[in-house]
């Protein structure tokens, strides 16, 4: 079977939903959009995550597009797993009403292939039907390419070893159990699962081996309340601004202590990670106080020890475990992949890639977004975007990931700024800043519109030096180039 298109994006997520958007503001209302994702369902990494999982920040900021949510809540409301799939679906039927989009889902992409100005995407369901799209141009909406964690291997069977992705800890055996609960992690899944167990299950045994600890950005200065909207707060854009100007390629320690200190919120003695996630206060101290014990240390294995279970970690210290205890697998999604390299726009010109090992923006939506409107706009080719491998940067340096990624973000939006019509940027409602007023929104992007390309100097050589102290992928494409 073979179906045309005059575009084809891969992956339904947030990401894919973004470029779906964006590419529908450039296309007529006759012109089809084929739309491929390998699950079930509209939906992305949501509609395989923990079913307890909230957003990060207030809801109408995860969005398509502009499209407004409709589910009638207080502005700082967090959505649920249930409720942001259900946006989802409203965003596509919103788009459904300005351009052609077919949907196949259960489907993966086992190749395609540029040829005479077209590109040819070989699609396989998972009943084993085979599908050829002919479409004029492709955007692979990859993103992060987030999968389900799976339950930790270990050596003994005297205890339970579950994923939060399986296994809602507020319901079933796990909650009906009485016995003590392991969370292996530090990040926001870890802080997601020991709220939900602390609030559920009140007197419940908890405790977290946190690995190197994490900070995160603390809500609460980010989105005030009341009054705080007018004269408090800070703008998530402004601090994108001061840290890209702060950073300079080698100062990652310092710019790490300053953003700590002055936005940060954690619960562990130690934070050695940083991954743009977002706690607020009351959470932090529900966490804590919670809490039986907290570790720093690195989960290694279960085993058996006489009648007993002992747990063992990488510094060689150990820890007793009666039979029938939990270990919660909550290590991170982002980091453990090792995915091939893949320009964002390969030498034919007609695939946009939107991944993390040729990153353009610090998150896949805003790949999503921006890089469609460059791409269907043929302003990718002329425009010396920096790419970034996030994948290798994360492995080498984990405290100067996030500020390169921030620096990454500022240059390259900065460039596009040259290119897009001031619609684009009004369109955008996965900007943070749409939680403060109008007038305070206006003057942030004034401030933008007359510094950032001054500000563009600083930043190339910022990225230029991590290039070269981490000997990793970073600056302008070299289309076509693999390595």
């Amino acid at each position: 079977m073979t179906e045309s298109c005059d575009l084809c994006i891969v992956g339904a997520g947030l990401a894919g939903l973004n470029a779906l958007f964006a590419a529908s503001r450039h296309l007529a209302p006759d012109q089809r959009i084929i739309l491929v994702d390998r699950r079930r369902r509209v939906g992305g990494m949501w509609v395989d995550t923990y079913p307890y999982v909230r957003l990060h920040q207030p809801h109408g900021m995860f969005t398509a597009g502009d499209i407004a949510w409709t589910l009638g809540r207080e502005r700082s409301y967090l959505a649920t797993k249930d409720e942001v799939l259900d946006h989802l679906q409203h965003c596509l039927e919103v788009i459904r009403t300005r351009v052609r989009v077919d949907e196949f889902y259960g489907c993966d992409v086992v190749g395609e292939e540029e040829v005479d100005g077209r590109v040819r995407i070989s699609v396989q369901s998972a009943e084993g039907e085979s599908m050829e799209i002919d479409a004029a141009k492709l955007v692979k909406a990859y993103g992060f390419r987030i999968m389900p964690n799976d339950p930790l291997p270990l050596s003994s069977d005297r205890v339970h070893s579950v994923s939060p992705d399986y296994c809602d800890v507020r319901d079933g055996e796990i909650r009906d159990s009485d016995t003590p609960v392991w969370i292996i992690g530090g990040g926001k899944t870890a802080m997601d699962t020991a709220y939900a167990l602390i609030t559920h299950c009140p007197g419940r045994e908890v405790n977290l081996v946190a690995g190197g600890g994490t900070f995160f950005q603390c809500r609460d200065r980010f989105f005030p309340d009341g009054a705080g909207r007018w004269f408090g707060g800070k703008m998530l854009s402004a601090l994108g601004v001061e840290v890209s100007r702060r950073f300079d390629g080698t100062n990652e320690d310092d710019v790490w202590r300053w953003h700590r200190a002055r936005y940060g919120t954690w619960l562990t003695p130690g934070t050695a990670n940083f991954l743009l996630g977002v706690l607020s206060e009351e959470e932090c101290r529900t966490i804590a106080d919670g809490l039986h014990s907290v570790g720093m240390d690195y989960f290694v294995d279960a085993v058996d020890s006489g009648d007993s279970v002992e747990l063992t970690f990488r510094s060689g210290a150990t820890a007793t475990v009666e039979p029938g205890g939990w270990i919660v697998n909550c290590t991170g999604y982002v980091t453990h992949r090792d995915d091939p390299y893949e320009p964002y726009l390969p030498a034919g010109g007609s695939v946009l890639s939107l991944q993390s090992r040729s990153a353009t923006m610090h998150l896949s939506s805003y790949m999503g977004y921006f890089m469609t409107h460059m791409f269907m706009l043929d302003r990718l080719g002329d425009t010396p975007l920096y790419e970034l491998d996030v994948q290798d940067l994360a492995n080498k340096s984990r405290t100067a990931f996030p500020y390169t990624l921030m620096t990454l973000a500022q240059y390259n939006l900065s460039l596009m700024a040259d290119h897009l019509p001031a619609k684009v940027f009004a369109e955008c409602g996965l900007d943070f800043d749409r939680w403060y007023p109008l007038p305070r929104r206006m003057a942030a992007t004034a401030r933008f519109m007359l510094t950032h390309r001054r500000q563009r100097e600083h930043q190339r050589r910022s990225l230029d030096t991590v290039r070269e102290r981490f000997d990793l992928r970073c600056g302008p494409l070299n289309t076509g180039v693999v390595t």
